[in-house]
């Protein structure tokens, strides 16, 4: 029966070594790991940038990458390519930097407005919206051909750097089928 007592206490006591032996090291690498600052992380100013710093990618249409800092940037899909026999947009650009009073010019078909007008918003990363509009033209809108369009749109600068111009086609049937809208990917000043 010593013999049993002898090796149970000489393997009770290997145990006790190798956990000490491992806490000891294991808390050695966490005291020289240096906490990492947003400062030490790469800086991004875009969803490519964002993408290819390795930070979590939202799974949204478009997607949406979220940075260290908390920051959002949407992938510009080129949705002005999608609608490009619908609506054009000549100010502000994709990716453009904003300011407030914030001029807004393109050209659209004659389908895209009712009573020569149409929806515009403003609206920042997280999807609040800043501010709201009304594109509008002076010429002949019941056309199927391209009529342009203006409007002005002031805002207070919010508190993210990125956002969208959202143009909606104006329906007035409500019905499903007859909306559409451009959404343009800009940065706030």
């Amino acid at each position: 029966m010593k013999k049993y007592h002898i090796v149970y206490l000489i393997s009770v006591f290997i145990l006790i070594v190798t956990g000490a032996v491992a806490f000891v090291i294991s808390y050695k690498f966490q005291i020289n790991k240096k906490p990492t600052r947003l400062s030490d992380l790469p800086k991004v100013v875009n969803f490519e940038e964002c993408s290819r710093a390795g930070y979590p990618i939202l799974e949204s249409y478009p997607r949406k990458c979220r940075a260290a800092n908390g920051e959002i940037f949407t992938e510009n899909i080129n949705s002005t390519d999608n609608k490009d026999d619908l609506i054009r947009i000549v100010r502000p650009q994709p990716n453009q930097v904003i300011k407030s009073p914030l001029d807004v010019s393109g050209e659209a078909r004659g389908s895209w407005f009712f009573e020569a007008s149409f929806p515009i918003s403003l609206i920042d990363s997280e999807g609040n919206e800043i501010a709201t509009g009304v594109a509008k033209t002076e010429s002949d809108w019941m056309t199927q051909d391209f009529v342009t369009f203006t409007a002005t749109i002031t805002f207070k600068k919010p508190e993210t750097k990125s956002g969208e111009l959202v143009l909606k086609k104006d329906n007035p049937s409500g019905l499903v089928e007859n909306e559409g809208e451009l959404r343009i990917p800009i940065h706030f000043e």
